[in-house]
């Protein structure tokens, strides 16, 4: 082994003094909270936004889902909502000048469901009221008296023409409301047949006298219409002050009650002209097949005079906390509802349904990012909305489509409300590139981090969260081992052996599942048994695609050697991550090296395959082979590599340390050690930098070695950067610590393949050549030769 190289002692990821940690907080009463675990910056950005009151001053939440950020969020509005008090209430109430623009009636706390209460009051007291008050004695008698001046007026004309007319032996009839005459003859009217036998002289007498009575009647009568106008005023006349007088002491008694509320004193004043005609025309139907049933009018009463109750708080309430899981325009902004009446669409100010921006007035409102920005016409107008503090409820395009329909633009609302975005780190960038206005509206950045550091009081508040949940779930205590493995868990998560991961999801998800077997075990207790047949079984639910890998490689159809030396070829180590299934398997790089001028070529990248990144750490390559050799001489060769059967995308530079120890290895000649598998990045200067998923590809690897036998030589070659990330399994860790498998740790090129080719390197000496016989020796030489032939020199 190098300088550089080191072979791990595995230690114990839960040290003594933690496992005394763990078991004393098992054993504390007061760490069984909901306490959030870390995450300090974003609790004091929560703090500081949901604090500061001044415009703009809205939250962007970022993070990863099951990060805990709503339940942060939670809890710090849950304790801001103590220090705030509740808003007011809204109600949408009728505007009987125009009905189609609803005025908007702020109200103080508790008081809109108490107004609605109020007017349902008094349309039931109205409805009791009339029409019975039509029936009373003293309305009838004055609605009579004014009917019997007309007829008196009328009966006077007609007798004066009947007098006249008999005077004239002419007869007078009215039948039908129709006056007509009769010529006398022998003291009795006669009919149209015996006036026909008159002779022609007396005829034409009576057809000139019957004339000149009609006219005269019609000059008596040319008032009538005049007279019929008065008394229908009149009737109305009294009509309305017998409403009026029936409803003034119900207004009278309300109007005292809001003297303090300038909107609903209006509203009720305003009422008064447009209740007394709704009154009278539902009172006083003359046609028996129109008149309504008692429903029929209090459901049209209700529909003009009742407010709609858009936000309805109780006292003590607090402020408004309010997610929307779904923020569509009209989930968010409101929306008009609308009833078809003879074919044609209908709304009216009851039809008004408030939406979250309402309902959260006053508090603040919770939405998810990326649901709402792929939401049509909503980002733009909720930024109009908190940037001029005005909730208008506009029309959606999608139903601008409403033809001959009935629609409403009710009153902007006053809006006070703290909007809460949850989103990504990669939403919340191109937001701020392409929105000029989002760092204006949102200016307070809450980021959630990834890992937790493993402290004394992270420790103690995993433990109280773990317990708290597994009381929720029946289960009445959790084993100190069983703890134990679970904080394991949380680190193998966030891949560090001093960090705890965010996602405290995943280990409620395990509790979760761990459960079933307490449950099939009839136990009210977690033990560590239970965890490990949850993972067991998870592994195996989500395992099939890992297994049907190894099985190819057990069964020779996919090529891969743990044991033996072979020259230009190298196990990798892949990790790959197909749904929620994260597993390793060892790959074959080889390397051909010849005489030619192409440089490295990257199959993978020649074919379409290799991704960036990739490629990216194959042009390291010959960076790094520039800098190492070919400071004297042109770098020229032509080499090839590949990652063996590989079929599919390729991406990641973590095979770079490999497939540069394949490439010495075929311009060299030497063999590598086939028992070890290799991961690691590298730079130009050929420094060994981390790589991720060094936990997956080493157990993938082990897997391999163990179903062939482990013979006390195998093991896997990573960057020592990644040592703090070593959090094995239990199968791996105990193979490590009776030496049937290794784990080796290198810090540059040379201290990999010295350890794989069982070969020193070689150091630069101060006369600029490396030692004779070492591998930095024999690469030289190779390719200061491969330059010679390419350019033709000796």
């Amino acid at each position: 082994m190098t300088p550089g190289t080191s072979q791990l002692d595995i230690r114990e990821l839960t040290p003594k003094l933690q496992k005394r940690l763990i078991q004393n907080a098992l054993n504390d009463e007061t760490a069984l909270s909901a306490t959030f675990i870390g995450q300090e910056r974003a609790s004091e950005a929560l703090s500081f936004g949901l604090t500061i009151e001044s415009t703009g001053y809205n939250l962007y939440v970022m993070g990863e889902h099951a990060t805990g950020r709503y339940t942060l969020v939670q809890e710090h509005i849950r304790r801001q909502v103590a220090n705030k008090p509740t808003p007011d209430d809204w109600c949408y109430i009728n505007n009987f000048d125009d009905q189609r623009e609803p005025f908007a009636l702020r109200m103080h706390t508790g008081e809109a469901k108490a107004f609605l209460k109020d007017m349902t009051q008094l349309i039931d007291e109205l409805l009791d009221t009339f029409p019975a008050a039509f029936d009373n004695p003293s309305y009838q008698r004055k609605k009579v008296s004014l009917s019997r001046q007309f007829e008196d007026r009328y009966d006077e004309v007609i007798n004066e023409i009947e007098a006249l007319a008999q005077t004239e032996n002419v007869a007078l009839y009215e039948e039908n409301n129709s006056i007509s005459f009769a010529p006398i003859v022998d003291g009795k009217p006669i009919d149209d047949e015996k006036f026909a036998q008159l002779d022609e002289q007396t005829r034409q007498h009576f057809i000139e006298l019957i004339s000149a009575l009609e006219e005269k009647l019609s000059e008596k009568l040319i008032a009538l219409p005049v007279w019929k106008r008065e008394l229908s005023e009149q009737i109305r006349k009294l009509n309305r002050e017998t409403v009026e007088q029936g409803i003034k002491p119900l207004l009278k008694h309300r109007e005292h009650r809001y003297a303090s509320d300038l909107g609903v004193l209006k509203y009720l004043r305003q009422m008064r002209t447009p209740l007394i005609d709704a009154i009278i025309n539902l009172s006083l139907e003359e046609n028996k097949e129109d008149r309504l049933d008692e429903s029929e009018k209090r459901s049209l009463l209700e529909e003009h005079f009742l407010p709609n109750v858009a936000v309805g708080h109780t006292h003590n309430e607090g402020a408004p906390v309010i997610y929307e899981a779904n923020p569509t325009y009209q989930n968010l902004f409101g929306q008009i509802e609308y009833t078809h009446i003879s074919g044609s669409a209908f709304t009216n100010h009851r039809m008004i349904r408030p939406g979250a921006l309402h309902r959260a007035n006053g508090g603040y409102l919770l939405i998810e990012a990326d649901k709402l920005l792929v939401q049509p016409f909503v980002w733009d107008a909720l930024k109009r909305a908190i940037k001029f503090n005005r909730l208008k409820m506009d029309l959606p395009q999608q139903d601008v489509g409403m033809v001959n329909a009935i629609t409403l633009t009710p009153q902007d609302i006053e809006l006070q409300v703290k909007i809460i975005l949850l989103g990504s780190r990669e939403l919340y960038y191109n937001l701020q590139d392409y929105d000029s206005e989002f760092d204006e509206l949102f200016r307070v950045l809450v980021d959630f981090d990834h890992e937790i550091p493993l402290t004394k009081q992270s420790t103690i508040d995993f433990v109280g969260r773990a317990r708290l949940h597994a009381l929720h779930c029946g289960i009445e205590k959790i084993e100190p081992a069983a703890m134990c493995r679970l904080v394991e868990f949380s680190l193998r998560m966030a891949s560090h052996q001093q960090k705890l991961s965010a996602r405290f999801a995943d280990v409620i998800e395990l509790i979760n599942e761990a459960n079933v077997f307490v449950k099939q075990d009839k136990s009210e207790h977690l033990g560590l048994s239970h965890i490990e047949q949850a993972l067991k079984a998870k592994k195996r639910r989500s395992g099939r695609v890992s297994q049907s890998l190894l099985e190819d490689i057990k069964e020779g159809h996919v090529l891969i050697a743990t044991e033996g030396h072979a020259i230009g070829t190298v196990n990798g180590l892949t990790v790959l991550e197909i749904g929620d299934s994260v597993f390793g398997t060892p790959a074959r790089i080889t390397s051909t090296v010849y005489a030619g001028a192409s440089g490295v070529v990257d199959i993978e990248r020649e074919v379409e395959l290799g991704q960036p990144i990739h490629s990216k750490g194959v042009m390291l390559l010959t960076g790094y082979l520039g800098h190492k050799y070919a400071q004297h001489f042109p770098l020229t060769l032509s080499a090839n590599i590949a990652l063996e059967q590989s079929y599919g995308y390729i991406d990641g530079d973590s095979a770079s340390l490999g497939e540069l120890i394949a490439l010495i290895s075929a311009l060299t000649e030497i063999k590598v050690n086939q028992s070890l598998a290799v991961t690691g990045s590298i730079n130009q200067y050929g420094e060994v930098q981390a790589v991720g998923g060094v936990n997956e590809k080493i157990e993938g690897f082990f897997e391999l070695c163990k179903h062939r036998g482990l013979n006390g030589e195998q093991g896997v070659v990573i960057p020592a950067s990644n040592h703090i990330n070593l959090v094995l399994n239990k199968p791996v860790t105990e193979a490590v610590k009776k030496g049937h498998f290794h784990i080796y740790t290198v810090e540059t090129v040379d201290d990999a393949v010295s350890l794989l080719m069982q070969k020193e390197a070689g150091q630069l000496s101060a006369r600029g050549r490396y030692p004779k016989n070492s591998i930095n020796y024999h690469a030289l030489n190779r390719l200061y030769n491969i330059a010679n032939i390419v350019n033709g020199e000796g």
